[in-house]
């Protein structure tokens, strides 16, 4: 179920009130000239809406907004600090992700080359693998929406789902991947440094979510939240049901061949990772630098005796949305800071050590 708006309007308006940004060129310590080409961020990290960036810019500022052509109207600047750390916020969904991450990459407003990408946002989580708050750090990026659909009430006999691979003949079969985005693998030593470094960390957490949680009768659900390592699914329409739940892990498994395991469900990162492949095969970027970071703000299904709709149009009330943008930023930070605060090891790859 894939979470971002809503009734939630009332906090992303306390949330977005009032940062000092500089703007235009500023030399920072190093003397980086933001705002002219060639400027070097260590890490860019890809927020889609409002909220998911200012958790970033209200904790490492003071920060200098650069223009660059292209961007969503919404949000038509980059935001970069001293420590060489850069915010860009999409727009939502995946026409929105692809198209600014695409704007950022081609502007070469930025030298990307040596870039460390971390996709940060809230997304729906799976009660099975995680709880409101839980925080994964993805291995797997799966697109949901790359299938065949029958009406679930028309289903032929035998089949648990309408939903099929495209040109396949069962919803059991994997399909030829004749888009090239349907699944992508992203780089295994950047994700367990990324782990390694978060895992430990003490998440946020508050008495709505908690109440919410109660709800399960099972763990992981019903257990305070964690850092993970999980694997996350893209697709643009949200979604609420056991049924379709059960299918985004079915899909995960067919798709990564058994190994994924689904656990969060967003919108974007699909269509992130494709835009950034582009311009990796110009060597604008390089795609053993890109880490994907989603917290789980709400559950995609409902505890015994709620209805699929209750859990979908009463969303909000979980309480999940403040703690999940607050540990994006516990569990996202150390990769930052290990990141800029140790560059000559991390300039030319992931350290071995």
């Amino acid at each position: 179920m894939v979470r971002k708006l809503g009734a939630w309007m009332g906090a992303v308006a306390a949330l977005m009130g009032g940062f000092g940004a500089m703007s235009g060129a500023h030399a920072d310590d190093h003397g980086m000239r933001w705002g002219h080409e060639g400027a070097e961020p260590r890490v860019m990290i890809i927020s889609m809406f409002g909220p998911e960036g200012q958790v970033w810019l209200d904790h490492l500022g003071p920060w200098t907004k650069i223009k660059v052509p292209g961007l969503s109207p919404d949000y038509p600047t980059v935001s970069c600090n001293r420590e060489r750390v850069c915010v860009l916020t999409t727009g939502m969904g995946h026409s929105n992700a692809a198209a600014s991450t695409m704007a950022l990459v081609f502007s070469k407003v930025f030298d990307l080359s040596h870039t460390y990408f971390m996709v940060a946002g809230i997304a729906g989580i799976n009660p099975e693998q995680g709880t409101l708050g839980s925080v994964g750090w993805a291995r797997y990026l799966v697109d949901f929406g790359l299938q065949w659909e029958i009406d679930a009430r028309e289903i032929p006999p035998g089949w648990t789902t309408g939903y099929l691979g495209i040109n396949t003949k069962s919803p059991i079969e994997k399909p030829p991947l004749d888009y090239r985005t349907e699944v992508f693998q992203l780089n295994e030593a950047l994700l367990q440094k990324a782990y390694a470094l978060s895992k430990n960390v003490v998440l946020s957490d508050g008495p709505d979510a908690q109440a919410a949680r109660a709800k399960f009768s099972y763990a992981p659900a019903n257990q305070p939240p964690i850092v993970l390592q999980c694997d996350t699914l893209a697709g643009d329409t949200w979604f609420s049901g056991t049924a379709l739940g059960q299918r985004a892990s079915e899909w995960t498994r067919i798709l990564t061949d058994g190994k994924g395991v689904y656990c969060t469900t967003q919108q974007e990162d699909n269509a992130t990772y494709e835009a950034l492949k582009r311009g990796a095969s110009l060597k604008l970027v390089d795609l053993n630098r890109v880490a994907v970071l989603r917290a789980g703000s709400d559950f995609d299904r409902p505890y015994a005796g709620q209805t699929s709709s209750d859990n979908l149009l009463n969303y909000a009330s979980q309480g999940g949305f403040l703690i999940a943008l607050q540990n994006l930023y516990l569990a996202g930070n150390p990769l930052v800071q290990a990141i800029t605060k140790n560059w000559p090891a991390w300039r030319d790859g992931v350290p071995a050590k």
